[in-house]
């Protein structure tokens, strides 16, 4: 599943979160209510990024995505 698919499944507060905390390392709970939305973090999708020391990381394409939405943009699907 993608982002764009995923996202309305997201409680309002984890899009806000994500919104507000763009670009940061994913806590593990908001990964994982991704991950039950539909969107698993192991798949190989364009917006599957990096996990690293400090978590999971989404990668540029995804923040961008993010970030058009914060702005009340209606970014491309993909």
């Amino acid at each position: 599943m993608s982002i764009e698919q995923g996202w309305p499944k997201l409680k309002p507060s984890t899009r806000d979160w994500l919104i507000a905390n763009n670009g940061d390392a994913v806590p593990a709970e908001v990964l994982r209510e991704i991950e039950e939305a539909g969107g698993s973090a192991a798949s190989g999708a364009w917006w599957v990024g990096e996990r690293g020391p400090a978590g999971f990381y989404f990668p540029d394409e995804a923040v961008d995505w993010i970030e058009a939405v914060a702005n009340g943009e209606t970014p491309a699907g993909r």
